[in-house]
Parts: structure tokens; sequence; C-alpha cells
């Protein structure tokens, strides 16, 4: 077998809402980047990316310039080999960044069609662990009012949401503490809160902001400064009150492997989209499971359900894709609160081309 087309496409699509958090601003839409894989047997494979408003059409032209004369001709089974070749390929000019979100397009392609050959759906591939991962509801809210964020949160639960997630970040603590305040009185104590600060703070100000929430039941403080300071994240860890999610802007599984060293994360997090696919973040997950940590995901829910229910140490999921549900033909089914795997072949995510094709972006 071999790949004998590599078809990749870059869209550029506005948010229903604009979207806001405490680092990157306004984000009034998203840019997908599709990677669609065919062989001379005519098995197909379908893998994808997505940005946060800028970097899309870098991404395409590292697929369609770089990565393409790597993979025809190549064996489509022969993914750990293929991933070497594309990490080196790539690695003078790369080691992570926009590299990763590339590799990561082709290398869930390449999974997704090992998948259909074997007539399987990738979390039962991937080992088959459970068929149902526990889910939280992600909110991008901090700019909303509180009456809007409870507004939001009534329709979370409404949904059948047994874990949510809000963001912090505001200019004065004490705003952020009021709103997880009245968060933790609207839902009670059964439903899991977790609490999202985008890498907005420094050092000092995470631990203030770990201690001051802490009292109100928070499960997790997700990125509370930037990833690169290691150290930073061992000393809030050890002089603040919450456990720390982090990793979803980590690009490689050597970072996540010091992050993880470190002893300061206690939800690795990694964004199969951005890592460098399927192989690294099951890598990743077996970098968490040696330290008994449990492992949890970022974004793209449709791909994340099939990775969590593939291991043993997954956590949570979360359920938030920037829109991209009014595209797709099969959408996460949810029940009592845990999204179910499906049992379609590959991932099963498909997407609605005709409706899709409207945004795609255009050369130059």
């Amino acid at each position: 077998m071999k790949i004998t087309v590599v078809e990749a496409n870059h869209f550029v699509i506005p948010l229903p809402v604009v979207l806001t958090d405490s680092t990157h601003g306004e984000m009034p839409h998203f840019e997908l980047v599709t990677c669609r894989l065919r062989t001379d047997s005519g098995a197909t494979g379908l893998g994808y990316t997505y940005t946060v408003a800028t970097g899309g059409a870098s991404v395409l032209a590292l697929i369609t310039r770089d990565l393409t004369p790597l993979l025809l001709g190549a064996d489509p089974r022969r993914i750990e080999q293929l991933w070497e070749k594309m990490w080196w390929g790539l690695h003078y000019v790369g080691r992570g960044g926009l590299t990763s979100f590339a590799i990561s397009a082709v290398d869930i392609a390449l999974w997704d069609l090992k998948a259909h050959c074997a007539g399987e759906p990738l979390w039962r591939l991937l080992g088959g662990c459970s068929d149902r991962v526990l889910a939280y509801a992600g909110g991008i809210d901090l700019n909303l009012s509180t009456d809007d964020l409870l507004a939001q949160t009534r329709d979370f639960l409404a949904r059948g949401f047994r874990a949510i997630k809000m963001k912090v970040g505001r200019r004065d603590l004490a705003e952020d503490v009021e709103r997880v305040a009245r968060m933790r009185e609207a839902v009670g104590l059964s439903i899991l809160l977790l609490v999202d600060a985008n890498m907005r703070w420094t050092v000092e100000q995470a631990i203030k902001a770990s201690r001051a929430l802490a009292p109100h039941g928070v499960y997790w403080l997700e990125e509370p400064i930037i990833p690169e300071d290691v150290e930073g994240h061992v000393r809030i860890a050890r002089e603040g009150s919450l456990p720390i999610a982090a990793g979803e802007n980590l690009r490689s599984i050597y970072e996540f492997e010091r992050l993880i060293a470190s002893g300061s994360v206690a939800f690795p997090e990694p964004d199969v989209s951005n890592v460098g696919g399927i192989t690294a973040w099951l890598k990743v997950a077996h970098l968490a499971q040696s330290r008994n940590l449990p492992v949890t995901s970022h974004g793209v829910h449709d791909l994340h359900v099939h990775l969590l229910a593939a291991v043993p140490n997954s956590s949570l999921l979360e359920v938030h894709g920037f829109s991209l549900e009014r595209f797709l033909l099969n959408k996460l089914h949810l029940e009592e609160g845990y999204a179910l795997a499906p049992d379609r072949p590959g991932h099963g995510v498909d997407f609605n081309w005709e409706a899709l094709m409207r945004h795609r972006a255009t050369a130059g």
C-alpha cells in the first residue's frame, strides 16, 4: 500500500459570537487546516488541526510544500517511521511550533486511515480501555457579565454536564473570586468547577490567586503562567492551594517530559492537533501514566474522546469545538455527563464539505 494523494485545505471560519480570554483578546474567527490522504488501494484518512485567528496559511504551506514530498509513495501503515521522517524533515526550522501543527494533521490522517483499514473505531484500535469519558463544558467566557455566565452555566447543566470550566484572569483578582463564588453557589457542590487563566499571571499573582480561589472548591487551576516557566509552575504547585492543569501550549513530547518530571503538573494536557498528532499524544499519556498522573485534553473533542477512551489514565474531556460542530456530519454524543466513544470506523469525523468550502481561504 502506498500514499498516492495528499490533499490539504485551509479554511477561515467566523465565530457566531466573538470569544475572549485573558491573553489572546478577541477571537472573531478560527482557522482550520485539513489533510486527506489516499492510497493506491483506495483507502483514505482524514486529519485536521486548527489555529486561533492566525497561522493557518503557514501550516498549509508546510503540509503541501514540505511534508507531501516525504509522504508520496510511502507505506501509510508505517506510522512511526513517517512521524520520524516528518519530525526530522522539519527539525531545523521546527522542534515544535507550526511544524507540530502540520505534523499533527498528517499523523491524525494516518491513524484514521489505519483504523478504517482495520474496520475499527480509533479508540478500540488504540487500546480500548473504556467506551466513555467524563466530559466538561469548556466556556470561553472571561468577558461575559456574571448574569450571562450563569445563563451559560444553566445551559451546560441542562445538557447534562457534571463538570464546567470558566475563565479567570480579569484585571482585578477580587472580580475572579466573586465570579467563581457565584458559580459555585449556582452549581452546588456536586459539580466539578475548573478555572483557566490562559497564562495571564506572574508566578506571584498565580500563587495569590490559587490561595484565594481554593475555598470555593476549584478542581484545577489551568495554565496560570506561561508554559516555558517550569520552575514557576513548581513554585505555584508548592506554595499555592490548587492542582495545576497545563500543556495545551506545549508542542513536543520533550517539553511535556520536562514539565511532568518537575512534579508541578497534576493534569498534563496535550492537544492532539498541535503536539504532533496521535503518535505524540499517546507518548505524552504514557509519560503521565509512568508518574501516576491522569491525562486530560484541550479542544477537538471529537478526536480526544477516542484518545482518552483508549488509555487507562484518562481524566476529563474538554468539550468545546470552536463552533466546528456546524460542519460535522456526526456530533459528539453525551450521556449523563459522559462522552461516548463512537463505533464508526476510524475517528468517525466527517465534514459537510459543501458548507465548509464556502470558508476556504484564498491564496495570496
